[in-house]
């Protein structure tokens, strides 16, 4: 029972997590040119003033 369990750890974790992080690149949302624009206006209006 305890080689099963190596083996999954081992073997089939791997596979598994890169299939998670693969999924979650694939499904990340992007920014519209409007939203980046207003997101570029934000951080120029935020730190703007520390200059």
């Amino acid at each position: 029972m305890a080689e099963y369990l190596w083996f999954f750890v081992v073997a089939i974790m791997p596979f598994l997590i890169g299939a998670l992080v693969i999924y979650a690149l694939l499904k990340r949302r992007r920014l519209t040119p409007t939203e980046k624009v207003v997101r570029d206006d934000k951080t120029r209006e935020l730190y703007g003033d520390r200059q």
